[in-house]
């Protein structure tokens, strides 16, 4: 794409833009052709495409057609896994293995000084693509908790004003068991203003396990966000046990389950009358359909066969019984996922053509806010990812105008706008981390 201007007021002419990323603006076309005045880092007016001269001293640069997305909301990764591929891959490519082999790598690896540079790393990696908030999930097995959590709070501040930062504690069923190390992390995610979390599916004390969690949270006035049946198992009812500990205890806080693959297994009596309890409870589901394309249903992970199923939930029916959805990245470059590089549009593509929310095409623009607004809203950020007046002018520019032609390519020669102004988009070289992988 051609460069923009750098200074001064900037009209953005003849751009194409999602009505569902345009507050207060319901029904009619799912695309509307505007021009975008920024000025001062901020988005001034928005208006039908108009003739004649633009404002004065403004520079203009034609769109021509061309998508503009506000910057997107990462909902769920693991920043302190990412990029331990080449030390520590997947020997088969199931999840039993990527848990072993992760928590191998950060008994040896772990120190701050590993975690800091392959999360820095990872967060430029989601600047340069467009991302303008995160949410990381944190290993916080005692004694790892005392190490990343100090670090995370150094990131966040460093990152303050290019990437808005949240973190989860995420824990195993044992350590949700054990009222001392529960407390333990519990107290280090308050302090550090977090977000208490964890991983379970099938277990023998799931249900008290869940109920442990919640009164914790309830406890100490901490949001949640769980993994939950990340697994084909259909035994697996960690959503279910969740929402019911939500409804049981009254728990007031923001609830976001992740995963919760073994809706897509179950018989549709089980499955359906989770959705009903999730959506009750109002609590948020969060999809990884790249990651759980991956690991799902590999069987023994022999290469011999052939997954029978995508890994991924029940978005649809979860959002048409109106649980608030989003669609994230998940692991990059770990035993969980071998590949991904933090970049929402991917996820987006890849989402669409997993979960198949590509039809209508007219409702499909809808989707766009599931690494958007969507995200922004269920993790209480302070950035919204909406384009309105008024907001910071923080958007991806995109020559692609429509459905088809936006999801066709990776589209890397888009242009990445924070506060009005195009940002270095050069992505880090891999060979800045080979030192660690020796």
């Amino acid at each position: 794409m051609p460069a923009l201007p750098e200074v001064g007021p900037l009209l953005l002419k003849n751009a194409t833009i999602p009505t569902s990323v345009l507050p207060g603006t319901d029904g009619g076309e799912a695309l509307q052709r505007l021009d975008i005045l920024i000025a001062n880092g901020e988005i001034t007016a928005i208006h039908p495409v108009a003739g004649g001269p633009p404002p004065a001293g403004a520079a203009v640069y034609d769109m021509d057609g061309g998508l503009a997305l506000p910057t997107f909301v990462d909902l769920h990764t693991h920043l302190d896994k990412g990029h331990i591929w080449p030390r520590k891959p997947n020997p088969d490519g199931t999840w039993l293995s990527a848990l072993l082999s992760v928590a191998e790598d950060r008994e040896r690896n772990w120190a701050a000084a590993d975690v800091e540079r392959r999360m820095d790393f990872s967060l430029r990696c989601a600047y340069a693509h467009g991302t303008a908030a995160i949410r990381t999930h944190l290993d916080s097995t005692p004694p790892q908790h005392e190490i990343t959590w100090k670090l995370f709070e150094r990131m966040r501040e460093r990152w303050a004003n290019r990437i808005e930062l949240q973190a989860v504690a995420i824990i195993g069923p044992d350590v949700m068991l054990d009222p001392a190390a529960l407390q333990a992390v519990a107290k280090q995610v308050e302090a550090s203003r977090g977000i208490l979390g964890g991983a379970l599916m099938v277990h023998p004390d799931a249900r008290a396990a869940m109920l442990r969690v919640v009164e914790k949270a309830g406890e100490l006035g901490l949001d949640l966000d769980i993994h939950c049946d990340e697994t084909g198992e259909p035994e697996s009812s960690a959503l279910r046990h969740l929402a019911d500990a939500v409804i049981e205890t009254g728990y007031k806080g923001r609830v976001l389950a992740g995963h919760c693959s073994v809706l897509a297994v179950q018989d549709e009596k089980t499955a359906m009358g989770t959705i009903e309890r999730v959506a009750e409870a109002g609590i948020a589901v969060v999809s990884l359909p790249l990651c759980n394309m991956y690991l799902q249903d590999r069987g023994n992970g022999n290469g011999v066969r052939t997954p029978r199923w995508r890994g991924v939930t029940l978005l649809n029916e979860l959002k048409a019984a109106g649980v608030p959805i989003a669609i994230a990245s998940d692991n990059t470059r770990d035993p969980f996922y071998a590949y991904g590089d933090l970049d929402c549009v991917e996820v987006l593509r890849e989402g669409a053509r997993i979960i198949h929310f590509d039809h209508p095409q007219a409702g499909a623009w809808e989707w766009v806010r599931a690494v958007g607004a969507e995200p922004a809203v269920i993790g209480g950020f302070e950035y919204e990812a909406e384009i309105a007046v008024g907001t910071t002018a923080d958007l991806v520019l995109f020559r692609a105008r429509s459905w088809t032609e936006l999801l066709a390519r990776p589209q890397s020669d888009r242009i990445v706008l924070r506060n009005g102004k195009p940002i270095d988009q050069t992505l880090p070289d891999y060979r800045e981390l080979d030192d660690l992988m020796e």
